[in-house]
C-alpha cells in the first residue's frame, strides 16, 4: 500500500495494514525506490483529490511498476486519515469497500484516454471533419510568417502525426544558414500539443539513457544536427528510431560494492532535426526524410515581403489544432491500406534504400488517413481505411524527395548549378564558386553548398590541380535522365481493377520554389513516366546507365591527366 504523507501511513499501521508513505508525491525516485517493491505482484496506490494526487499519477505513469498498480480513490474523503477521523469503527468496512472498487492502472489509462478524447473532440470537431486538413494548415502559414514552404510544413505535420504509430516518421530539414529551418520547425510544432514533442538544443552523450522525460510516442526535436555529432549520441538515436526503445546496462557503485544497473527507455520515438549540411551520416540519412529549403532569389524575396508584413501579428487560433492532435493521440491508431501491395508492386526496385523509403511512404499514407479519420470508413476490425486520396496527397509531397534520395532524379537546384558550370566552362575552361554565384544570382555560401553537393554526386569535378587553392569546377558525369519512382494514382487504381477511382485521384500541384533552369528545353525538363517494367528490363536499363556513367568518368579522368601533363611540360 502506497500513500502520500506520514500521517496516512501511521493511520494504516494503527489499523494493522502494511503501508509505505511517500513524503510528497514529487520525491519518488524510480531507480532508488522501485527495486524495493518489485517483490509484490499487486501494489495499491491511494490517489488524493488534489495536486498531490495528480503528481502520484504522473510517477505511476512513468514507473516500470505501473502494470502492477491498482488505483484507490476514497469517495467522500480527502485521504486515509480523514476517513479514520470520520469514524474509526467504520474504517475497516470502508477500507474493504475501497479495495473492492480499486481499478487496475490499464483501466485507469483507458478511462483517462476516453475522457481526454471526448474533451478534445468538442474543440476540434469542425477541423477534424475538414476533408483537406493539410490545405487548411497551408492557409494559416502566411499569417504566421511562413511563405514558400507549404509542402515542407505539410510533411512535417504528417510526421508529427505519425508519432502515435509503432514506427514514427523522422525528418531532417536542410538548408543554408538563415534559410528559416528552425522557424519552420517551431511554427509547425506550435500547431500541436506540447506533449507530442521533446525539444532540445544540446545534450550530453548519455542524456537519452538517464533522462526522465518520457520519449514514448513523442518527437525528439534537435535544433541543430551538431547535437548528435558524438558517435554515442548518434548511435543511441539510431537505436531509438530503428528498435523503438533504448536498453542500456551500466555499472554503478553501491554500499555493497559494484553492481550492474539495467535501464530501459521505451519508445517508439521520431526525430526532427535541422542542419546546414547537405548530408548527414549515411546510417542516419537513410532513416529520415530529407527536406531541403529553397535558396533561390524568389524565395528570399517572398521572405523579405513577409518580414515587412510582420506587424500584422499572429492571429491564428491554434486551440483546434492542438485539440486535434490530442484527439488523435487518444484514438486507436490502427490504419489499413487496402491497396498497399498494388502500390509497392509498381515501385521499381532500383535501389536498396527503397526498402526503407517504401515503409516511410506507407506510414505517411497511414498518417494522412488517421488525420482524416473523421471522414474515412472503418473496416470490421475498427481500423481506419486509407483511400487513394490519401496516397494522392502524400505522393504530391514526397515524390520528388524519394526520387532524389535514390538518385533517380536530380534536384532542380543541382541541375541548374551544373548547367551554369557547363556554360562557364565553355568560355573559361572551368568555373569558380564566385563565377557560378554571379550567374545564379545567389550568395557565395549557398553557391558553394550547391557545388559541393553536385561534386559529391559526381556531376562536377575539381579541375584545380594545386593544393590549397580554391576549387575550379568542371563537368564530370552527365546528368541522368529523370525518372519517377512513385506510380501515379491512375496507375494504382488501374492495378486494383478500377477503371475510375471512387475518390479524388489528383492532388494540387506543389508550386516550385526554385528558379527556372537556364537554356533548358522542355524535352529535358519533362518527367518520364515509368511503366511497370519487368525486372529484366529494369536491370538492362540500369546496366546501360552504369556503363555510360563509367565511360564518361573514364574520359573525364583522361582529360584531367592530359591537362596535368601539358602543365608540367609548359605547353
Amino acid at each position: 500500500m502506497l500513500v502520500e504523507g506520514e500521517s496516512d501511513t501511521h493511520t494504516l499501521w494503527w489499523h494493522g495494514i502494511h503501508a509505505v508513505g511517500i513524503p510528497g508525491a514529487s520525491v519518488w525516485k524510480e531507480e532508488r525506490d522501485a527495486p524495493h517493491l518489485t517483490r509484490y505482484d499487486v501494489i495499491y496506490v491511494v490517489i488524493e483529490p488534489d495536486q498531490g494526487g495528480e503528481s502520484m499519477l504522473q510517477w505511476v505513469k512513468k514507473s516500470g511498476l505501473r502494470d502492477r498498480v491498482r488505483i484507490i480513490r476514497l469517495a467522500g474523503f480527502k485521504d486515509v486519515s480523514a476517513m479514520h477521523v470520520a469514524g474509526p469503527e467504520h474504517f475497516a468496512a470502508r477500507w474493504q469497500q475501497a479495495l473492492h472498487t480499486s481499478i487496475a492502472w490499464s483501466d485507469e489509462v483507458s478511462t483517462q484516454a476516453e475522457s481526454a478524447r471526448e474533451n478534445a473532440w468538442g474543440k476540434c470537431e469542425e477541423l477534424a471533419r475538414d476533408p483537406a486538413i493539410l490545405d487548411r494548415l497551408a492557409t494559416h502559414l502566411p499569417h504566421v510568417g511562413l511563405v514558400g514552404v507549404e509542402r515542407e510544413a505539410k510533411l512535417l505535420y504528417l510526421a508529427l502525426t505519425s508519432r502515435v504509430f509503432d514506427r514514427v516518421i523522422s525528418v531532417v530539414v536542410k538548408g543554408p544558414s538563415s534559410a528559416g529551418k528552425s522557424y519552420l520547425v517551431e511554427t509547425v510544432l506550435s500547431f500541436s500539443c506540447p506533449t507530442s514533442y521533446y525539444s532540445l538544443t544540446a545534450m550530453s552523450e548519455l542524456a537519452l539513457v538517464y533522462g526522465q522525460e518520457p520519449l514514448q510516442h513523442r518527437m525528439l526535436v534537435l535544433t541543430e544536427a551538431d547535437a548528435m555529432a558524438s558517435d554515442m549520441v548518434s548511435y543511441l538515436i539510431r537505436s531509438l528510431l530503428s528498435e523503438g526503445y533504448l536498453r542500456y546496462e551500466t555499472v554503478v557503485k553501491t554500499t555493497e560494492g559494484y553492481a550492474t544497473v539495467f535501464i530501459e527507455r521505451p519508445g517508439p520515438s521520431g526525430l526532427i532535426v535541422t542542419t546546414t549540411r547537405d548530408s548527414l551520416h549515411p546510417e542516419n540519412e537513410t532513416r529520415l526524410i530529407s527536406i531541403t529549403l529553397a535558396d533561390s532569389q524568389d524565395q528570399t524575396r517572398a521572405i523579405l515581403d513577409a518580414l515587412a508584413r510582420e506587424d500584422q501579428g499572429d492571429d491564428v487560433d491554434r486551440a483546434p489544432w492542438i485539440a486535434l492532435q490530442q484527439w488523435i493521440a487518444a484514438s486507436d491508431a490502427q490504419v489499413t491500406i487496402p491497396f498497399s501491395e498494388n502500390l509497392v508492386g509498381l515501385i521499381p526496385p532500383i535501389a536498396v534504400r527503397l526498402r526503407r523509403d517504401a515503409r516511410l511512404l506507407l506510414q505517411l499514407i497511414r498518417a494522412h488517413a488517421l488525420l482524416h479519420q473523421a471522414s474515412r470508413k472503418r473496416d470490421d476490425r475498427g481500423r481506419v481505411v486509407a483511400t487513394l486520396q490519401d496516397y494522392a496527397v502524400v505522393r504530391a509531397l514526397v515524390a520528388e524527395f524519394m526520387s532524389e534520395g535514390v538518385q533517380a532524379t536530380v534536384p532542380a537546384t543541382m541541375r541548374e548549378t551544373v548547367t551554369v558550370v557547363g556554360l562557364i566552362q565553355k568560355r573559361h575552361g572551368s568555373a569558380s564558386v564566385s563565377e557560378v554565384a554571379v550567374h545564379l544570382g545567389i550568395d557565395h555560401s549557398s553557391t558553394s553548398r550547391r557545388c559541393a553537393a553536385a561534386a559529391r554526386r559526381g556531376y562536377l569535378g575539381n579541375g584545380e590541380m594545386s593544393r590549397g587553392r580554391p576549387a575550379r569546377y568542371v563537368l564530370a558525369d552527365p546528368l541522368p535522365q529523370e525518372q519517377t519512382i512513385l506510380p501515379t494514382v491512375e496507375m494504382v487504381a488501374a492495378s486494383i481493377g478500377r477503371a475510375e477511382a471512387d475518390v479524388c485521384t489528383c492532388a494540387p500541384e506543389i508550386a516550385e520554389h526554385d528558379t527556372p533552369l537556364p537554356n533548358e528545353s522542355k524535352a529535358r525538363r519533362r518527367t518520364h513516366k515509368i511503366p511497370a517494367w519487368s525486372s529484366r528490363a529494369w536491370r538492362q536499363d540500369l546496366q546501360s546507365r552504369q556503363d555510360s556513367a563509367t565511360a564518361s568518368g573514364r574520359r573525364w579522368r583522361v582529360r584531367r591527366w592530359q591537362g596535368w601533363r601539358r602543365s608540367r611540360r609548359g605547353d
